[in-house]
């Protein structure tokens, strides 16, 4: 095992959206990023994304190391975790931010839609929130953040599988809080609401304005603010904040 005096991140799906600015928020001369990014449909346009992402931790003062990784198989992230150990002999930081959306009417999912969300969205959480755990129980510092979202406080109509995932993610955050307090490590959860991201991106424009009419700050957010969010969580400067969800959302709940 190799020692580093870089403070160490962990971010799972980083290669767009709110993972990348989750990723470049937290660059910096004195930090060095692992984050992973999968897919398995369009594996090297993925690639490329990690990339970019790489490449804009760079260009922000820090250094970066991307692997692909699937967060639903324990091999694959036990894996990446103890790589990242070997090469850096510590992780301070994790954020549980990969996770995908089936949309669909209850009555019309399907098993296999139900299954692929709760699997990324809450099973990918545990598994590399317990590969990380040991490791920061034993030194007693680290900072865990989940993705929660707004829909798994308040529920959305066509979205039963994300909303059950993020609700399991807030009951997961809460209850392993209580569990590693005493060793030092935190674990705390933001629940964004509608930011433009990919998932966003492909709604109709009305769809958009009907969202934007929810929200009381009148705009959708960015990746930044939740990021902003995050980067507070994972600082000393919330050492003493645990088991709580941060809303980023406008004030729309």
């Amino acid at each position: 095992m190799t020692e580093t005096s870089k403070r160490i991140v962990v971010v799972t799906g980083g290669s767009r959206g709110i993972g990348r600015s989750i990723c470049i928020s937290m660059a910096g001369a004195d930090t060095h990023i692992y984050f992973n990014y999968f897919n398995p449909v369009n594996p090297d346009e993925e690639a490329e994304k990690a990339k970019e992402t790489e490449n804009a931790i760079v260009d922000a003062g820090g250094s970066a190391t991307s692997v692909s990784v699937d967060v639903v198989s324990e091999p694959a992230v036990n894996a990446f975790i103890d790589k990242i150990m070997e090469e850096a002999g510590r992780i301070d930081v994790l954020v549980n931010n990969a996770g995908i959306t089936r949309d669909g009417l209850l009555v019309r999912m399907k098993t296999a839609d139900w299954d692929a969300v709760l699997d990324t969205n809450l099973k990918g959480s545990f598994l590399c929130t317990k590969a990380v755990a040991k490791f920061m129980m034993k030194q007693r510092y680290g900072r865990i953040v989940n993705i929660a979202s707004v829909v798994g406080a308040s529920g959305n109509a066509g979205q039963a599988n994300y909303s059950a995932s993020k609700a399991g993610v807030i009951g997961f955050t809460k209850s392993v809080a209580k569990e590693l307090a005493s060793r030092g490590v935190t674990v705390n959860a933001v629940a964004p609401g509608f930011i433009e991201t990919d998932m966003t991106a492909v709604l109709p424009e009305k769809a958009k304005e009907a969202l934007i009419q929810q929200i009381p700050m009148g705009r959708i957010g960015k990746p930044e603010d939740v990021a902003a969010a995050i980067k507070f969580l994972a600082s000393d400067d919330a050492s003493y904040i645990t088991g709580q969800v941060i809303h980023v959302n406008g004030g729309m709940y």
